[in-house]
């Protein structure tokens, strides 16, 4: 049986707690007046907006195993805050210390964004009357821009925080008055320490995968459309590379601080933003701006131009050899005729491999071209809830009908497209 409490301010304040965020102002969630507190059987779980000064070292420590570590989570916190209420949940143990800080945020979703167009055309006639349809108020454990992660504690034991988060966040949602939990876009890697949210009545269900591609085997591009690619494949792509250079030159310029193009390269990213069917987190110029600038050592972004004028570019971040390829940007006035899209992943790739990295990543969707480029697909996953005791094992059945790569024929063409489930 839980225990939840809510601390006043005053009394945050006291416990070294602050209101106000890490890195920016942000208002705390509508209706939430204090910061919820929640004795569990491990010790307690608190809620704060921001990360104690005392915690600093822990919190860096939590996500050091992971590319986007502490510092992306400060800068989403940071540049998305009007999408999203930012949060964090600090798990101390009976003797009052902190062993792990997990990053969560508060979200307004649409459940039936992954759902057939058919069906979203017929929703739309129900929300006519009933506006609140299949939108709920979400508690998303992860990240606001990008897959999420298990923080490890400082034992360095993320089966430790699995275990406290089943436990803390049912009273947690409720203090915040969210009705779904989500475990937003975790990868496979973490399936073993997850499994005991199983027993606190969480569903697995995929998510949109992302991809990737093993680039040891290539010594260049070329190597690459050889001895990987359908022979069909090989011949479509030298002819897209053919057509593409008979037109205007694309010549790709490498930096890790976008500050001097961002208004040329912002433009591109709203661009590919408002195509998309599936949208979540809508990057600002802040995030792209804050990027290069709190994590240079990881950072690249790649610009590609014609006649000087900048028609596509690449956010990605480079960690232990993997080029994890984020957010992109084209100019679609110019990206079909001179095939942008296959132009820029072919140098990338070569990139890559002369910058030593040995493997690709790619974020979810477009998966019909990462098909016939042999990518592999990286399974996501989501671990949901209802707070609500009695609906949630009928929740449970009925997710399995609302998850999206449900109903993406394209995905089910990967040959470890079981492996999403």
């Amino acid at each position: 049986m839980h225990k939840q409490v809510f601390l006043s301010r005053e009394a945050a304040s006291a416990l070294d707690f602050p209101v106000a965020p890490l890195v920016a102002p942000v208002s705390p969630a509508a209706g939430v007046e204090s910061i919820a507190a929640v004795e569990t059987s491990f010790g307690r779980a608190i809620v704060a907006n921001r990360i104690p000064h005392a915690e600093a070292e822990a919190w860096a420590r939590c996500l050091q195993h992971v590319a986007n570590d502490h510092r992306y989570y400060e800068l989403t916190h940071e540049s998305l805050n009007h999408q999203f209420e930012h949060y964090y949940l600090l798990l101390q143990d009976r003797s009052g210390a902190t062993r792990a800080i997990q990053p969560f945020l508060i979200v307004d979703q649409d459940l039936a964004t992954g759902l057939p167009g058919p069906i979203r055309r017929g929703l739309q006639q129900v929300r006519g009357k009933f506006p609140a349809t299949l939108f709920m108020r979400m508690l998303m454990v992860g990240c606001s821009a990008g897959e999420g992660h298990l923080v490890r504690d400082v034992q360095g034991d993320d089966a430790w925080v699995a275990r406290a988060l089943g436990e803390a966040l049912q009273p947690v949602a409720r203090a915040l008055r969210a009705r779904l939990i989500v475990f937003k876009d975790f990868p496979q890697t973490y399936r073993a320490p997850l499994a005991a949210l199983k027993s606190h009545g969480y569903a697995r269900v995929p998510s949109m995968p992302g991809s990737s591609l093993d680039l040891k085997p290539f010594r260049s591009f070329e190597d690459y459309l050889t001895n990987l690619l359908s022979k069909k494949t090989r011949k479509n792509l030298r002819l897209k590379y053919r057509q593409a250079a008979a037109g205007a030159k694309t010549e790709m310029q490498v930096v890790d601080d976008v500050a001097p193009y961002i208004d040329e390269i912002f433009p591109l990213y709203q661009q590919v933003v408002q195509k998309s069917r599936y949208k979540f987190e809508e990057l600002t110029k802040s995030y792209f701006l804050n990027l290069g600038r709190t994590m240079k050592d990881r950072t690249v972004f790649f610009i590609w131009r014609q006649n000087g004028r900048a028609v596509a570019f690449s956010s990605c971040v480079v960690h232990e050899g993997v080029l994890r390829d984020h957010y992109i940007g084209l100019d679609y006035a110019v990206a079909l005729e001179s095939h942008l899209y296959f132009v820029t992943w072919k140098d990338i790739f070569t990139w890559a491999i002369e910058n030593g990295c040995h493997s690709y990543y790619s974020a979810p969707l477009n998966y019909e071209p990462k098909y016939h480029l042999r990518h592999d697909l990286v399974p996501l996953d989501l671990y949901v809830r209802t707070v609500t005791d009695w609906v949630n094992p009928l929740f449970g059945r009925a997710i399995r009908y609302l998850e999206p790569t449900r109903y993406d024929p394209m995905i089910q063409k990967f040959a470890n497209a079981h492996e999403l489930w």
